[in-house]
Order: structure tokens, then sequence, then C-alpha cells
């Protein structure tokens, strides 16, 4: 039998900043959204499921890939098709050899579209193969809505995205060490003789306070198009804007929302002890039920007192037990709704008895 308890005094260990409200932002993006990076809870939209073309932003997928396929350390031969690509380009010759990691600085800082077709090519085989790759990942990750015609972003009817789906595929690209440092460089030498400095396109860096870069984009059919992120306090929080003629301003916007309006909370601490649990049969009377990990959670300044907290354990467990063996479950509710589930777990290992003891123990009790 399982015990179930809603727990309010259990919530809120600790919140990062202060409170200092600001009202939704006036912008005029077809379509933007803006999320918290740790937890994926959307802070503000607007219109954030419309298909729309999104250009060079196009290219956080490619990174995607080739980091999780490939090898930095990746020397790769440039070949005929991948030389003089229409937009922006780190002017690849024939026939040099580049890293993957140069390729990549060169795709993020550049937005050249030319490293990205070697990319692909070095990855995929061509960039038909890649472009699939990339389309299962997105499926993948949840990104719908998505469709990937290539690995650079130049415009095809059926090549497209939402402000969505770009928020999700950057959260799980800022999961990689390697992606986060690439995008938060300002100046990058490759190891080749010409055209060898690649200098960040996205003012982010240095306009915004706290900000991480990421991708701009840009076609006369999408319009400009930002991905941006920016990390204070501990908080970081990625917006998207798609066909957004002040798209920096208005991505700015965005996070200063984010940032004046909602304080991360300490949910549930890691290791955190809930209760000890009888045990049956063991060398030990007891166990300590602790959770596993972390949960934190953006929230506004009347939200607090909306969360609740569903422990469910049962009366008593039989040996044996190792530890960190889930036992339970702990649920979180907003406003009723659920925001998280994390296991609880034994934070001792117990011996089953033997035989003879067992018998001793009935005997004894």
């Amino acid at each position: 039998m399982k015990q179930k308890v809603l727990i309010g005094t259990f919530i809120i260990v600790f919140f990062m900043g202060y409170f200092s409200y600001c009202e939704e932002p006036d912008i005029g993006a077809q379509s933007a959204i803006l999320i918290d990076a740790r937890s994926g809870r959307v802070l503000l939209e607007y219109n954030p499921h419309i298909k729309l073309p999104m250009a060079s932003t196009t290219k956080i997928m490619t990174a995607l890939i080739a980091l999780e396929k490939g090898d930095l350390n990746d020397k790769i031969k440039i070949g005929a098709d991948t030389v003089d690509i229409e937009g922006s380009s780190i002017y690849l010759c024939e026939g040099e050899t580049l890293s993957l990691e140069d390729l990549l600085y060169g795709l993020m800082l550049r937005s050249g579209n030319d490293s990205s077709l070697a990319i692909a090519n070095h990855i995929g085989g061509n960039p038909q193969s890649f472009s699939n790759m990339m389309n299962g990942r997105a499926k993948q990750i949840g990104a719908n809505n998505t469709n990937f015609m290539n690995p650079h972003g130049l415009h095809d009817d059926n090549h497209y995205s939402t402000a969505y789906d770009l928020a999700l595929i950057t959260r799980e690209a800022m999961d990689m060490d390697d992606f986060k440092k690439i995008i938060g460089t300002r100046l990058w030498k490759a190891t080749r003789e010409k055209n060898n400095l690649f200098y960040n396109k996205n003012k982010t860096l240095w306009e915004y306070e706290g900000g991480d870069g990421v991708k701009t984009g840009y076609t006369q059919r999408a319009g400009r198009c930002l991905v941006s992120s920016a990390t204070r306090d501990g908080a970081q929080l990625i917006s998207v804007v798609l066909n957004d003629k002040n798209w920096f301003q208005n991505s700015y916007k965005l996070m200063d929302y984010g940032f004046e309006n909602f304080k991360t909370y300490v949910i549930v601490d890691s290791n955190q002890h809930i209760k000890n649990i009888n045990i049956l049969n063991g060398n030990k009377n007891s166990v300590p039920i602790v959770t596993k990990e972390s949960f934190l959670y953006p929230l506004m300044e009347d939200e607090p007192e909306k969360v609740k907290i569903d422990i469910s354990l049962p009366e008593v467990i039989e040996a044996p037990v190792k530890k960190g063996d889930p036992v339970g479950e702990v649920t979180v509710f907003l406003d009723g709704k659920i925001i998280h589930n994390g296991d609880l777990i034994a934070k001792e290992s117990v011996r089953k008895l033997g035989h003879i003891k067992r018998i001793i123990n009935r005997v004894q009790r």
C-alpha cells in the first residue's frame, strides 16, 4: 500500500533574485517566444506555432547534429560542390582541408552556407541525407512542426519551423558544452591561410547583459530571424523572434520581461530527506528515503503559493534494497497542473536476512 501526502510546507527552498514587475512587451515579430532553458517553461509567446521560414537559424540544428555525430578534430576535405554557395560564406576553396571545429565556428559565427554543406557532406554523406538526420532529430526533441530541406536555411517552400520548435532545438543544443562555447565566442581564428578570422554576427554577446549568443538569420522571404539567450543569477532564458524588423531590440524586450517577472525557485532539492520507510526481512529496520534530483522552476511573484507537492511512497518495502533504488515518486503541481515528476530513492543499501535470521526475527516479534 502506498501513502499519498500533499505537502505544502515542503516547497520553495530558496529563490534567486528579486522581483520588479514589468508589463508584457509590444513587439512586431510575426512569431515569438520566450522560454526558461532549464525547465522549458514558456514565459511569453506570440503566435509561437506558425510555420515560417527561419533562414540561418536552421544552423542551430546543423551544429547540434555535427556535435553529436562528429569529432571536433575530424579533418574535412572540401569538395567542388561546397564552394561558391549563395549567401553568407567563409570562402571555402576546393581541395583545402579544415577541421570540423573550424567549420562549426564558421557556421555559427559567420553563418557560412558553404560551411554547412561541408559539414552535411562529412556527417551525412550528402545534404539530403543530412537533412533527413535533422528531421529525425527534430521529432525526437518534440519539434513536430519543423521540416528541414537543407542544412543552411536558404529558401525552400518546404523548409520551415516555428518559434516554439526553434526554442526546443536550442534548449537541446544548450546541453552541450561545445555548443555553448562556440556560440559564446566573439572571434575565432581558424587554421587556414586566408579568411581565417571569424567574427560573431550576434551582437547579443556584447549588447545584452549576460548574453550567450546563439544565431541570427535573414533571407528576403524569412525576414530577420533571431534566436538569443542570456544567463543571469543562474537563470538562462531563450528568446526566438521570426520575421521581425527590430529583431535584436525585441529579443531584448522579451528577455527583460523574463528576468524581471520570473525568479527561479528550488522547489525540490537533491538528496532532500523525505522520511524513513520500514524494511521487511532486512538487516536494518528502516531506510531513509531522499529525492534523487533537484527541480528548479521559474515562478511569477504570485505563484509560489500555487505550488503543491505530492509524495507517493509505500508504507513498507522488502529487502534487499540497493542504494539509489527508486522506491517512490514526487509530483509537483502548479495551479493544479503537473510540472514535474521525480524519483524518490533509497539513501542506503539494505541486505536481505538469511532464512534462519528471518525465523528468529519472526519468533522475537
